[in-house]
């Protein structure tokens, strides 16, 4: 027997590193990471941390697998033993076990794989023709009048629709298209309903709903004749098909995607109850201060227009004209007045004048008028000696003779 060498070169490993190496070179593998493993489920174990435990199993080999909590509170299948599914996750190595295993983070049953090709195909067709393109998707109307419904006239999501629909908007009338929501004559029903609401209702809106489901369950809403049906419809369509994860190429085709039916009600009634009330005292608040406003303009329009028609009244126009003929009375009754006071004045006037001219006035001077015969003597050559004079002086008159001419 061969003895080994007493200085092997070979590498020594712990098993704690040997385990971390593998566990790395599994890591970096990227085909290892994101892949889909099928399988049948079996050993299934819940503990109470609310991680799963299970082993995926086929005829020649089983793989470990887990799911942590938070992935787990995201399953939308019930999972159990014997269960074939796919299971998408990333290998790695749980140290402690030194056992390789599948840390799962989805699931689906076992032919949703290819469910979901197809529906990658239909998207990719559909959307090629642009039937997915923002550019014509058709705006929400504020409030709608009429709204029309396409779901299960016994499922879950018509009564959360209706309840959210008599909370918000109770004035709107509501109008139901019943259809079956699954099964192979789901498609056909739900096109006929959506086209019969269009043809005899005209509603504003159309709320295209179902509750939540596998991709089975929804594959109703991928079909291509419902697509083209939804862009094709006169109201905008607002879809609310499944939970807010699941995606449905009706969602897609819609004018506008509800994460459930309950948001797709929401969303169908942008304005509420409250919002028209809380309006209507916005309105009203408005209109007395515009009334008030334009009350307040009237009002001033009005004085002025009374100022103004006071203006040109004939009572305004007497009133005046009583007071000029007051005026013309007090000027008539002035001006004699004045007249024979400028009268007077110019009387007294012409009275100094002549006072001023009078022969008294000049006799009161010193001066004397002579007169011969009652005839003034202003002249030496009309007297003659021994004439008879008589003389005026300021305070009287007296007779005098004429003695020489010298």
């Amino acid at each position: 027997m061969e003895q080994l060498a007493l200085f092997d070169a070979s590498p020594r490993w712990t098993v704690t590193d040997l385990t971390r190496h593998l566990r790395q070179v599994l890591e970096a593998d990227s085909s290892l990471q994101g892949v889909w493993v099928q399988g049948e489920v079996s050993n299934l174990s819940r503990p109470s941390s609310g991680h799963v435990y299970f082993t995926l199993k086929d005829a020649g080999a089983s793989l470990r697998c887990v799911i942590w909590r938070n992935d787990a509170a995201r399953l939308r299948f019930p999972i159990q033993d014997g269960l074939a599914i796919e299971a998408h996750g990333s290998i790695s190595i749980y140290e402690v076990g030194g056992q390789y295993q599948l840390y799962a983070d989805a699931l689906r049953p076992l032919g949703e794989g290819a469910l979901y090709q197809e529906f990658l195909r239909l998207k990719a067709l559909l959307e090629a023709e642009g039937l997915f393109d923002a550019a014509r998707k058709r705006p929400i109307p504020e409030f709608p009048h009429r709204i029309g419904i396409v779901t299960s006239p016994t499922g879950a999501a018509l009564r959360d629709i209706l309840n959210t629909l008599l909370r918000r908007l109770p004035l709107a009338e509501v109008i139901l298209a019943p259809a079956p929501v699954q099964g192979d004559e789901a498609p056909r029903a739900l096109v006929g309903a959506l086209q019969a609401l269009n043809r005899i209702v005209a509603p504003d809106v159309i709320l295209l709903a179902r509750g939540g489901g596998s991709i089975e369950d929804l594959w109703a809403f991928n079909d291509e004749t419902l697509v083209r049906a939804i862009v094709e419809s006169a109201a905008p369509v607002i879809s609310g098909v499944g939970h807010e994860t699941d995606f449905t190429l009706a969602d897609f085709a819609a004018d506008l995607r509800a994460p459930t039916p309950t948001a797709a009600a929401e969303l169908s009634t942008p304005i509420t109850l409250l919002d028209l009330k809380a309006n209507l005292v916005e309105f009203e608040r408005i209109l007395q201060e515009r009334t008030l406003e334009r009350v307040g303009r009237q009002r001033d329009l009005a004085a002025s227009l009374e100022e103004r028609l006071r203006f040109y009244s004939p009572l305004r126009r007497l009133q005046t004209e009583r007071q000029r003929l007051d005026d013309l009375s007090r000027r008539a009754i002035a001006a004699p007045v004045h007249r024979m006071a400028l009268s007077g004045e110019k009387l007294k006037g012409m009275e100094n004048r002549l006072l001023a001219l009078s022969p008294n006035a000049v006799l009161g001077r010193g001066y004397a008028v002579v007169t011969k015969n009652d005839r003034v003597v202003n002249s030496k050559s009309q007297v003659q000696a021994g004439d008879a004079l008589r003389i005026r002086v300021r305070d009287g008159e007296f007779d005098a003779r004429a003695s020489g001419n010298g």
